[in-house]
């Protein structure tokens, strides 16, 4: 910081010095240093919430594995029933049919 300061100083031809103004450059100096806390608060926010994400991904990721799986094992069960119970299976079509249309008429 200080060589931005002083590369700043000799492009203005000023100094601090120069000023005169102790409660000016204090008072910068705090500004300075509540900047710098900031931005490492800010870093170390920023990396806590990156990590927290690509957890969450991977959880995610994990967990649509998880369902994709389960659906399909249900699929392949159901397909076998059917096909091992053709008549069972078309009465059970039938009468949930009968069950959603009665609940359509009722609204």
């Amino acid at each position: 910081m200080a060589n931005s300061q002083s590369a700043t100083a000799q492009a203005t031809g000023t100094t601090n010095s120069g000023l005169n103004s102790p409660m000016t450059e204090r008072a910068s100096e705090a500004a300075h240093h509540a900047v710098d806390a900031m931005a490492v608060k800010a870093a170390a926010a920023e990396d806590t919430l990156r990590k927290t994400a690509a957890s969450s991904q991977e959880t995610l990721a994990h967990k649509q594995e998880e369902i994709k799986q389960q659906l399909q094992s249900t699929y392949s069960k159901t397909h076998e029933f059917a096909a091992q119970n053709p008549l069972a299976t078309a009465g059970i079509a039938f009468v949930a049919g009968m069950l959603v249309t009665a609940l359509l008429r009722r609204s």
